[in-house]
């Protein structure tokens, strides 16, 4: 299923993504978007609940594993998201920055509750979002069960960053507004399926 409501004929129906697609190499494309979410941090994560609803909520990154293309979150294995996850491993991780690039990853969830993969990334200050029960169990350290590790295999991903700074763009976008002419101000990069497999099969 598609939709449309118009022909442009031979023109691009979307000449901004065609005038700043950016088609560099598998390598590049990767440790860029790795760059990019690490030094983003935070994600807002989307699973779909039991109603059926997409749901969002921030989530920071622990870690990333296969040369930067697959997400590590710590999670509480009793909120919500695991159910979701349980029922449903498809996520969208969505990175966005104050300077408006962004990077869109789909990829399939699932939840770890190795401790040595725990108490790899553990970090004290999780100990403030799971809190001490006084049971001496559920005491927020990297012992307490309620501590787990979601891990996102990357499916495909898009991004965009910035190719030029702030006033080149601004000066651009108003020559663009005058001629009609796509403003080059960004670098879009797509990911796709293919690529993610070639790139697992080359930094195992």
């Amino acid at each position: 299923m598609s939709f449309s409501n118009t022909s442009t004929g031979d023109a691009p129906a979307d000449p901004y993504k065609t005038a700043n697609l950016d088609n560099v190499d598998l390598k590049t494309k990767v440790e860029d978007l790795a760059d990019f979410m690490t030094k983003s941090k935070f994600a807002m994560m989307t699973t779909r609940s039991s109603s059926g609803n997409l749901v969002s909520r921030c989530m920071a990154v622990a870690a990333t594993e296969t040369g930067g293309i697959d997400l590590l979150f710590h999670t509480n294995t009793e909120s919500g998201k695991t159910d979701d996850l349980a029922a449903d491993s498809h996520v969208n991780i969505a990175f966005v920055n104050g300077s408006g690039e962004w990077a869109s990853i789909a990829g399939n969830a699932t939840i770890s509750t190795n401790r040595d993969l725990i108490a790899e990334h553990y970090s004290p200050t999780l100990k403030a979002w799971l809190g001490d029960l006084g049971d001496g169990k559920h005491d927020g350290s990297k012992n307490d069960p309620r501590l787990g590790i979601i891990r996102v295999r990357t499916v495909s991903a898009t991004y965009m960053l910035s190719a030029k700074n702030l006033f080149s763009r601004a000066a651009e976008i108003a020559t663009s507004t005058i001629t009609g002419s796509p403003p080059q101000i960004n670098r879009i990069r797509e990911i796709t399926e293919n690529e993610v497999g070639t790139w697992r099969t080359t930094a195992s």
